[in-house]
């Protein structure tokens, strides 16, 4: 039996996702910028996909531009904000367990001239509010967090940081990385004081290289990518039309019988963590959010024990797909305390809409088997 955990690396796409696309490149292929029939018909993807989106999260579809995925929409996003608004400061506020794509902007916007602070957080995994407050200055010009932790699915309160940033300075460029949270959780970046918000398609069970980011109506951004204009200028190059069509019904399905979806998907992986937990040293790590649970199996390296499971046709992950480039001890794991022993010995089990108990017990099974062995394994 098959059995993928890893939805929070990547999704299936759903079926109507890709039947769609086929037929955007097979027949609805016209550059969205021609003035023909075919690029009518192509940029008409657009914006549906955009009012599709738009629809879910309750914005403007003005407020809405597409970019390549979760990555470019966080560099967009971070840079954009600290060029446009770096006459009135280079201070910037950001969390020590943020993804890659946002830990390694600000690596290098500091090499550009500005000051970082990173904001610790609890054993949860949650922002220290209090440090926040503290670090607030005249010069802050850009607040950056995440809503849900992709490595332990925390859910971070988003609402009171943004009340406190805009209750200190309604200037101040609040950003939310929302890729583990679109489609997860139900929310309105403007109901959240939110400025700017990130989103990724192939975490929806939309396609690879497909993204979006919300830029509040009237907030300054300067453009990161240069050429023909398009997008009203703030993403020049010619759009990825199926991947933002793909993206924009993923979106719409994702949404559909929402509450029914993720309260199957609640229950499974509390089913998992329950069942997993009563073996012997095995530790759960996992915040709020739906779909991702953390587990330390102790005694175990978590690479030892991917590989283990991956014989059996199972796939999970040691930590966020994108820092397994470069592997290193999470920071994520470190920020919320965890012993060493524990920080090297952790996967993340992933679920999505299309996973199954059947699925789960299968797991649980072969951990019972793989668990003994792999520790009188290590210990020797």
């Amino acid at each position: 039996m098959e059995a993928y955990f890893d939805n929070a690396a990547t999704t299936v796409v759903f079926p109507e996702v890709r039947e769609l696309m086929v037929k955007i490149m097979e027949e609805d292929y016209g550059n969205p910028s021609s003035l023909h029939m075919k690029g009518v018909k192509a940029e008409q993807y657009i914006k549906d996909a955009r009012s599709q989106i738009a629809n879910e999260i309750k914005c403007m579809e003005k407020e809405l531009i597409f970019t390549s995925g979760g990555t470019e929409s966080n560099n967009l996003a971070i840079i954009g904000a600290a060029y446009a608004k770096k006459r009135a400061g280079k201070h910037i506020i950001t969390s020590e367990i943020e993804h890659a794509s946002v830990s390694a902007t600000m690596d290098f916007l500091e090499k550009e001239g500005f000051e970082i602070t990173y904001i610790g957080v609890n054993e949860n995994g949650q922002f220290h509010l209090e440090e926040l407050k503290q670090s607030l200055r005249k010069d802050t010009i850009l607040v950056s967090t995440m809503y849900v932790n992709n490595e332990i699915g925390t859910i971070e309160p988003i609402l009171e940081i943004g009340k406190i940033v805009k209750d200190f300075n309604p200037a101040i460029i609040f950003h939310v990385d929302a890729v583990q949270a679109f489609g997860k959780l139900r929310f309105s970046p403007k109901k959240l004081g939110v400025d700017l918000m990130s989103f990724s398609g192939h975490k929806i069970h939309g396609p690879k290289g497909s993204g979006a980011l919300y830029i509040k109506d009237k907030t300054l951004l300067c453009p990161i990518i240069h050429g023909g204009g398009q997008q009203k200028g703030m993403r020049s190059g010619t759009e990825n039309v199926a991947a933002i069509a793909g993206m924009g019904l993923a979106a719409k399905l994702m949404y559909e019988h929402h509450e029914d979806k993720i309260s199957g998907m609640k229950a499974l992986k509390q089913y998992f963590i329950d069942k997993v937990t009563e073996f012997p040293e095995v530790y759960n790590n996992s915040g709020d959010a739906p779909h991702i649970a953390s587990i330390s199996f102790m005694g175990v390296r978590s690479e030892v024990m991917l590989h283990a499971l991956e014989e059996q046709e199972i796939y999970v992950s040691a930590g966020s797909a994108c820092s397994s480039n470069h592997p290193q001890v999470s920071s994520v794991l470190k920020s919320i305390g965890l012993s060493k022993e524990r920080l090297e010995s952790t996967l993340r089990f992933s679920f999505c809409e299309y996973n199954t108990t059947e699925q789960v017990d299968y797991v649980i099974s072969v951990i019972d088997k793989l668990l003994p062995m792999l520790r009188k394994y290590v210990r020797k």
